[in-house]
């Protein structure tokens, strides 16, 4: 569990970042400004200047630091990340909460949008907009974090967990693979598979890093595959994987000849910021079925999306 607090409050629905300062000799006895200068050289120095002299970059003590702070190695650094509002439009899609106790926040989450604040995207995020939801300010918002992964072009069901206490309890659940987790998706359609078809394969990084391949080896991520409708050149499918690599679903539907409707990564990756919102990706998270770790109770929430 990440139990790290932070000296530095939610703004607008984003948590600080930090960065612990390494243990590099070559840095000692010179100012803070010099180390972010040589760290973060896209980043030109009248920019760390005016962000460190703004009083929102402080140490774990909640003090502000500045230009002139000397380099302390092993200090911890908070800040906010800046991304220019013009350069993050609002993603033209809203989540829905399915359902809230106290534990968990159950989220039906749309194509586009992606779960936590990573590269181009701070503010629209599932993350950061529950985090403002008027009716999740009984909650303390800060603690709200997913305990699973969904890609952002991936719809659906998203559990988070908004309580520390027993957020391991829900998160061991993944880990175990003791989640029923159901997908729909539209792919071409064939007729000369035998379904259920059972797809088993070693999947690695690709040679770009936001890609998954498969290897030769032994496998590690396994899907049940089921035709649940026949619509001509394309179909329905139901997808079961039976465990959770990234990108596990979308290789192995393209590596069976059935690349997923929409995919704007397989088989051929289109450059980042050519989203058509008029063409999701045809996957969805239709369903979570589990064993409540808390009090036994067999839980299952499905998504309200149709593809």
């Amino acid at each position: 569990m990440n139990t790290r607090t932070t000296p530095l409050p939610l703004l607008d629905g984003v948590k600080p970042s930090y960065l612990v300062l390494p243990h590099d000799k070559s840095f000692y006895g010179l100012p803070l400004l010099y180390f972010l200068c040589v760290r973060f050289p896209f980043v030109d120095e009248s920019h760390w200047r005016k962000r460190l002299d703004s009083g929102f970059v402080v140490g774990s003590d909640g003090m502000a630091l500045n230009a002139d702070t000397p380099f302390q190695p092993g200090q911890t650094v908070y800040y906010y990340r800046e991304i220019n509002r013009e350069d993050e439009p609002r993603i033209p899609f809203d989540e829905k909460i399915l359902h809230i106790d106290e534990h968990l926040i159950v989220v039906d989450k749309p194509h586009f949008l992606p779960v936590i604040p990573s590269g181009r995207f701070l503010r629209e995020t599932l993350l950061t907009r529950l985090r403002l939801r008027p009716e999740l300010q009984h909650l303390n918002v800060e603690h709200i974090t997913p305990i699973h992964r969904l890609d952002k072009d991936t719809a659906g069901v998203m559990l988070l967990s908004h309580n520390p206490a027993s957020r391991r309890d829900y998160q061991t659940m993944f880990q175990d693979k003791t989640v029923r987790k159901t997908y729909e998706a539209v792919a071409p359609t064939r007729t000369d598979l035998v379904y259920p078809h059972s797809v088993e394969s070693r999947l690695v990084r690709g040679e770009k890093f936001y890609l998954t391949q498969e290897a030769a080896g032994e496998p590690n991520a396994f899907t049940v595959v089921e035709l649940i409708e026949n619509r001509g050149e394309n179909s329905l499918y139901r997808l079961y994987p039976l465990t959770g690599k990234k990108h596990q679903l979308r290789v192995h539907m393209m590596n069976l000849g059935m690349p997923l409707m929409n995919d704007a990564l397989y088989p051929t990756p289109l450059a980042v910021g050519d989203e058509d919102y008029e063409k999701p990706l045809q996957l969805l998270a239709k369903s979570i079925e589990f064993t409540d770790p808390i009090n036994g109770h067999i839980r299952k929430f499905e998504s309200g999306q149709q593809l």
